[in-house]
């Protein structure tokens, strides 16, 4: 039986009124890397946080590697990386010392600063200020800090948004290399980049979990061929959904 380490039951989020995530449940084994999809509010954002710790759900459970995400939180964090939407350097500290300085955070498990920068080919820029580099390297030294406390779980959330096509590639992949060793919870608007990487895909609509399971599930739900169009079906309603 697959280790089990994402354990979600009917987590659910509110701001105000609205149901940002509503009554989540979902399961991601060891090693996986699963794709969260949907459109813009869909909830996968909120989701990430809450399963880091970072926001508190309203109702619900949540489990990394058994350790309850609310209740064992200092438990929790030193085991989970993550790279956020807007990319989290310190511009005016060197690619080294951004790294040196979540290595220190992280000190009782964390790689070495000088070992980050040789796994992200980092070499070249290592003693440049963050607010130096392009956009593609700053991504690169955004996953590295995510990835120096060695993670058991890494959450990236849309890593490669707004990088060219080249810089896009490239970073796919160092994440293809953290996956044989980190299970991986990946939010994406990039189709191509979901079915390159993914072991499964999760799509949630208005909150809710709406599809589940391998690309090959999905396409055998939806009728589709690829990602793309099976995602368009199931956001459109014209595929029955899986729970």
């Amino acid at each position: 039986m697959n280790e089990k380490a994402i354990v979600i039951n009917n987590l659910t989020k509110k701001y105000g009124n609205k149901i940002a995530v509503d009554n989540l449940s979902l399961e991601v084994n060891k090693g996986e890397l699963i794709s969260l999809l949907g459109v813009n509010g869909a909830g996968k954002t909120t989701t990430i946080k809450m399963l880091t710790a970072l926001t508190k759900a309203d109702a619900g459970k949540a489990e990394i590697y058994g350790f309850d995400v609310e209740k064992e939180s200092d438990k929790i964090k030193p085991i989970v990386g993550i790279s956020t939407q807007d990319t989290a350097v310190a511009e005016n500290l060197t690619v080294r010392e951004n790294l040196k300085f979540m290595s220190d955070i992280f000190y009782e498990n964390s790689m070495d600063a000088d070992e980050a920068i040789e796994k992200f080919g980092l070499e070249e820029y290592r003693n440049i200020k963050a607010k130096q580099l392009s956009g593609g390297w700053k991504r690169k030294l955004s996953i590295a800090m995510a990835i120096v406390g060695k993670p058991k779980v890494l959450f990236l959330d849309e890593p490669t948004l707004g990088l060219d096509v080249i810089a896009r590639r490239e970073l796919w992949r160092e994440i293809e290399k953290l996956k044989k060793e980190t299970t991986i919870v990946l939010t994406t608007h990039y189709m191509e980049e979901a079915q390159a990487l993914s072991d499964k895909i999760a799509v949630m609509i208005k909150g809710k979990l709406s599809a589940f399971g391998t690309l090959e599930d999905l396409e055998k739900m939806t009728g589709k061929k690829g990602l793309e169009e099976a995602f368009i079906s199931i956001v459109e309603g014209k595929c029955k959904v899986i729970r």
